[in-house]
């Protein structure tokens, strides 16, 4: 397990890297709240609550990602059995997509990548599909990300899909970190969900 002194090192050397807190929140699995916390505080104040997710020993073998993702396709499966393949497989950006990759694959669907608002460098900060992974008008969509932090980005992307004429069908996750059933009436399935317990 990390420490906290790990982790603050962890956040600032991605930060002097040129990541975005964004972008160190989906590296570290934490909320922005912390990360922002982890840059900005020092040693001996509060921390905030939440807990850090390190799947690294999966996310950097390529056997036990594609293992993850087809467990998170099964997990799919048992409540859409009988429904046809999503069109689109739709992997948030940046750990949502080997795992969406590999499940396009299995399921002959394209692939769509989206990257999030909290990416974003721009001054009012917006998520935006890729233009070469994007999805088109009448898509039925599967979500795929690694880890639910808040559940802001879900409903970023939910929102996204419906708006651009787009279904979202599903959204599943490796880890829930928020115990979410369910976003705008698109359900969410989980394969492990992280409570804390003070």
């Amino acid at each position: 397990m990390s420490t906290i002194e790990d982790l603050i090192k962890k956040a600032r050397h991605l930060r002097s890297e040129g990541h975005s807190p964004g972008q160190i929140a989906d590296e570290l699995s934490l909320s922005m709240e912390t990360v922002t916390w982890l840059l900005t505080q020092e040693k001996g104040a509060s921390t905030p609550k939440d807990v850090h997710i390190d799947w690294t020993c999966v996310s950097g073998e390529a056997v036990l990602l594609e293992e993850s993702a087809m467990m998170l396709l099964s997990r799919y499966h048992l409540n859409h059995q009988g429904n046809p393949a999503p069109s689109a497989i739709v992997g948030i950006s940046i750990s949502g997509i080997p795992l969406a990759t590999l499940i396009s694959v299995s399921e002959g669907s394209r692939l769509a990548i989206y990257h999030p608002s909290k990416h974003s460098t721009a001054d009012t900060p917006m998520g935006s599909m890729s233009g070469n992974f994007g999805i088109q008008q009448g898509d039925q969509c599967l979500i795929v990300d690694d880890v639910i932090t808040s559940g802001d980005t879900l409903h970023e992307v939910v929102g996204y899909l419906k708006k651009h004429g787009a279904t979202p069908v599903a959204c599943c996750v490796l880890f829930d970190k928020r115990g979410i059933k369910e976003i705008e009436g698109v359900p969410v399935y989980s394969l492990f969900r992280i409570s804390r317990i003070d």
